[in-house]
């Protein structure tokens, strides 16, 4: 299998790049090899690499510039996936297609499914799914996998915020009132590789009958306070030192942002397991693995993990 992997030098592209190595040929592309914000572009480069399946993990990320930037946002989460999906179809490439729990209001009180109705709150969200959208208007052979709360070790996201801030300050205030479940790059980009690995030889036909829609998450459920709390616990557990002694939990009014976020981001996993058989951890036990590369990575050491009985 021939893998053109868009976003290389992002969290989730380099967890990506040596997951999908054990399927066959990577070819990895950062923005310099194809910048979406260019999507007259897409078309000849997919042609001259011709791969067996496009695996698009670069997008616009910053959820509040987006308010600001919501065309250059449209542009490369709206757009550029449907060029993709289009260039795809015309050279016999599936693709996969990575979006996001913003899609949703948050307003129901039970885990999303896929067919659940979008309807998102903020610039980013609008232009995520508007890249679902062309993805499926273009006919294509694809996946789109909905994902939520990313994070890794390494990289701009909520852990690394959470230990930056951590070592420096003694108290924090965090937002208690929105539930969703954190999700190490590592277990999409593992979870990617294994329905990859389903598809062997032909993924276009693959994903001609088990395409479409897919929630991907970590099992499980926490606020952003629990998350918070929980990666001082295991950090603590694992050699570091924090300067933090309280973690106070607050309402999303109380830490304004431009964009809105959902107060649910819960999501349902039942096709994930249905179609794929995949089942990904629960989210304490990748936080638990993240940590440990984090421990490895700042000179803590891992400890030795006790098992309660």
């Amino acid at each position: 299998m021939k893998i053109l992997l868009l976003g290389r030098t992002g969290q989730l592209g380099a967890a990506l790049a040596p997951a999908l190595a054990t399927l066959g040929e990577v070819v990895a592309l950062d923005r310099a090899g194809l910048d979406l914000a260019k999507p007259a572009a897409i078309p000849a480069i997919v042609a001259h690499h011709r791969p067996d399946v496009i695996v698009n993990a670069a997008a616009y990320t910053a959820v509040d510039r987006a308010e600001s930037e919501a065309e250059l946002a449209m542009t490369i989460n709206g757009e550029a996936p449907g060029a993709l999906a289009e260039a795809g179809r015309r050279t016999g490439a599936a693709l996969v297609h990575f979006s996001t729990d913003y899609v949703f209001d948050g307003t129901l009180d039970r885990p999303y499914r896929e067919d659940d109705a979008p309807h998102p709150l903020n610039a980013y969200g609008r232009s995520k799914l508007e890249g679902e959208r062309t993805v499926q208007a273009s006919g294509a052979a694809a996946l789109i996998l909905r994902t939520s709360w990313l994070y890794g070790a390494g990289g701009v996201n909520f852990l690394e915020t959470m230990l930056r801030l951590g070592r420096a300050r003694e108290e924090l205030a965090v937002v208690d009132d929105q539930r969703g479940a954190p999700t190490t790059v590592q277990v999409v980009a593992d979870a990617t590789a294994a329905i990859l690995a389903q598809a062997k030889r032909d993924p276009t036909r693959f994903f001609g009958s088990k395409g479409g829609l897919c929630h991907l998450a970590c099992r499980g459920e926490t606020s952003w306070h629990g998350f918070a709390s929980s990666i001082f616990e295991e950090g603590r557990r694992r050699g570091l030192a924090f300067a933090v002694r309280t973690v106070r939990p607050i309402p999303t009014s109380g830490y304004p942002t431009p964009a809105r976020r959902p107060a649910n981001s819960r999501l349902d996993l039942g096709r994930l397991k249905n179609r794929f058989g995949v089942e990904p951890l629960d989210w304490r036990a990748a936080l638990g693995t993240a940590m440990d590369a984090v421990a490895r990575r700042d000179g803590g050491g891992a400890a030795p993990r006790v098992q309660a009985g």
